[in-house]
């Protein structure tokens, strides 16, 4: 197996809404918010769904992997529910090896709920359910020390026993990469979440505004020298300005595709780094990662979700 990806296994539920419902229900725009399952249902209960589909950040990914002909696996708790059962059958039809076995809960399977405005940014509102409930007794030894890279998700993280799972992922893994997932994720584990990129990860994935947050810069040109020094690979993603990977002294970068008919950006990092870590999987040139990674995201955000067929 190349790559094994842990993560929230989240139901995506897709629907369109104007700029008034999220300043009237006092969400910021392109945003990850928590919600319980009672506001989940409230704001859901005014909108028309457009999609629903198996989600979560690094499945997003595992799933992009999977179609460019790489051996995935993944592991997401979820409830031996509808949902459940719904969101395991979308991962196996699409080759991956889903390496979790579910049980009845008393806590339901992960929802997340994608708002996307006129402009194709995407918001959204999550309640975690069970997903967010994934401890070290989830982890499966064996299948980490046979794979050849370990891909984690920052929305993952919390204190407790989704730290404890982080932490013997990271001890057990040849080697490891983490996305940043959301600025405001960034804001609320900076320590916890400097400390990995630092100390324990191989691979970080990051937009501009994420990494500047977690390492308190003001200026592009900061983020380049602490990459320098960090001694790792970190792939920064940065809108229309491309994208760029520091790996020490070595410094890669990517122009954007132009002229693209953007719908919605939801799944544009995730197979952002699918795209690059196919790249690194089979060896490729950094610039070729970069490139393949260009690739993915350019396709999906001129589809609705986050899937590519």
């Amino acid at each position: 197996m190349k790559i094994l990806g842990i993560g929230n296994a989240i139901v995506d539920v897709i629907c369109k809404v104007n700029e008034n419902f999220l300043t009237k229900n006092n969400l910021t725009k392109s945003t990850m918010k928590l919600v319980d399952e009672k506001e989940f249902i409230h704001l859901l209960s005014n909108l028309n769904i457009e999609k629903t589909i198996a989600g979560g950040s690094v499945a997003n990914s595992i799933v992009g992997l999977s179609q460019l002909e790489n051996q995935v696996s993944f592991i997401g708790k979820v409830s031996d529910d509808k949902l459940g059962n719904e969101y395991e059958k979308s991962l196996t039809n699409e080759k991956v090896k889903y390496c979790y076995n579910k049980k009845i809960e008393q806590t339901p399977t992960g929802t997340c709920l994608i708002l996307i405005t006129p402009d194709s940014e995407r918001t959204m509102c999550t309640f975690l359910g069970i997903a967010g409930k994934i401890s070290p007794l989830d982890i499966n030894e064996n299948l980490i020390k046979q794979c050849e890279l370990v891909f984690l998700e920052g929305y993952l993280w919390d204190e407790g026993d989704p730290k404890a799972a982080f932490d013997k992922a990271l001890i057990l893994a040849d080697k490891s990469a983490m996305s940043l997932s959301d600025k405001f994720c960034v804001e609320r584990h900076k320590k916890s979440f400097f400390d990995l990129v630092k100390n324990k990860l191989d691979i970080i994935f990051a937009n501009e505004q994420e990494i500047m947050e977690l390492i308190d810069v003001k200026t592009f040109d900061e983020v380049v020298e602490f990459g320098k020094k960090l001694n790792k690979t970190l792939v920064i993603t940065r809108s229309y300005k491309g994208s760029v990977a520091i790996c020490g002294s070595e410094i890669t970068e990517c122009e954007s595709q132009k002229n693209l008919k953007i719908i919605d950006l939801t799944g544009a990092g995730d197979l952002f780094a699918a795209g690059f870590l196919h790249g690194y999987l089979n060896k490729m040139s950094t610039k070729e990662n970069l490139q393949k990674g260009t690739e993915m995201a350019s396709k999906i955000i001129q589809k609705i979700g986050a899937r590519l067929n």
